[in-house]
């Protein structure tokens, strides 16, 4: 039975909750395109209705507008009422999930669960002889019976056979800065086994069924984090010499194809966002996550010289054109990892203690 404050979302046709009133505020601001439903609500409504949840300015009064259209997910049909509860201290855990996970019953294709905020990471449910397939190293924890198998390439049917062929399909992963081998996981009982994947630093990670978008899929390098076992894991080179250059992804992006679920994961918050024949989107060089593979990717000079030169935005933006889907990222590797290299002491920062008078005296003494 539902309490009252119970908060269920849908948000890109993945519906998540129980939640507790605190978390629904901060999932509400960070998905500000999502419904909500709560056991007062005859129906769904947009969170920007919700006047309980919905993000407020500064000033604790006025609201945000509500979000454009394109922004806004499709609005469920059917009331979550047959969820099941969870505990409401672990609301944080429940982030989205597919419908099988959790049944005895074999179902098609893997099962999924995403757990986390900030620090995300994907718990993948295998059936009896099932595979998945994942960077090295990303694996958290597994069920004793699933046996896993380091492999060159990435394992799929389409990978060449004999040597030249787990070399090609090798080097395709090396030239996007992966590893050159992957870990097959299989469960190796029978019953289910659950083998779980994180993410290597603070952001999202993004579950897509390829067939969902024409089987494939162009992402950043170094985004790929597991994978359905059958999923090609290939490279997308950039035609335009200027865009390889300037596009912040350089020459070689990572392509997905295939028929089953990819987990990608992005830096910071994720939006998705749909792009209409010939629309066109201007977006920071190192923000884009990912694509379909309709969308056409080039580069658009920024502004002119002084702001080129000043307006700390780059040369160039990426340029997106439509038809299709991208998802943008909101804090890119590349940004966090020059923050912190900038403020280290040893790449010119200043180091100084929280709050210390003391400043650089202090390290004399507490012995760091």
């Amino acid at each position: 039975m539902h309490t009252m404050n119970e908060w269920f979302f849908s948000f890109n046709n993945i519906v998540s909750g129980p939640y507790a009133l605190d978390y629904a505020k901060t999932f509400a601001r960070e998905h500000q395109g999502a419904y909500c439903w709560c056991p007062r609500f005859p129906d769904w409504v947009p969170i920007y209705e919700a006047t309980e949840i919905r993000p407020m300015k500064k000033d604790g009064i006025t609201p945000f507008p509500p979000p454009p259209a394109h922004m806004m997910s499709p609005k469920p049909t059917v009331l979550p009422a047959a969820f099941q509860s969870v505990n409401l201290v672990n609301t944080q855990s429940d982030a989205q999930s597919s419908g099988g996970f959790g049944q005895q019953t074999v179902t098609a294709g893997i099962d999924y669960k995403i757990y986390g905020h900030e620090m995300q990471f994907v718990e993948i449910e295998l059936d009896p002889q099932e595979s998945a397939v994942a960077e090295a190293g990303a694996m958290m924890y597994k069920s004793a019976d699933v046996k896993m198998e380091t492999i060159f390439g990435d394992g799929s049917s389409a990978q060449q056979s004999g040597i030249m062929g787990l070399l090609l399909g090798a080097g395709k992963r090396l030239l996007t800065n992966e590893s050159l081998f992957v870990t097959v996981f299989t469960q190796s009982a029978q019953g289910k086994g659950k083998v779980a994947f994180a993410a290597p630093f603070p952001g999202t990670i993004l579950a897509l069924n390829l067939n969902d978008y024409d089987q494939k899929l162009i992402c950043q390098k170094d985004s790929f984090l597991a994978a359905a076992k059958g999923v090609q894991i290939g490279i997308h080179f950039q035609r335009r010499i200027l865009t390889g250059l300037f596009g912040g992804e350089g020459y070689v992006m990572q392509k997905l194809e295939g028929d089953g679920w990819v987990f990608v994961h992005a830096g910071g918050c994720l939006q998705k966002m749909e792009l209409a024949v010939g629309e066109t989107l201007h977006v920071d060089t190192g923000c884009l996550a990912a694509m379909t593979g309709s969308v056409d990717f080039d580069i658009q000079q920024a502004g002119g010289i002084k702001t080129m030169l000043f307006g700390g935005e780059g040369l160039f933006f990426a340029k997106l054109t439509g038809p299709g889907t991208v998802w943008l990222q909101s804090l890119p590797f590349s940004r966090l990892a020059g923050r912190m290299i900038s403020a280290a002491p040893q790449g010119g920062g200043r180091h100084q203690g929280e709050g210390s008078i003391l400043g650089g005296l202090g390290n004399l003494l507490d012995g760091d």
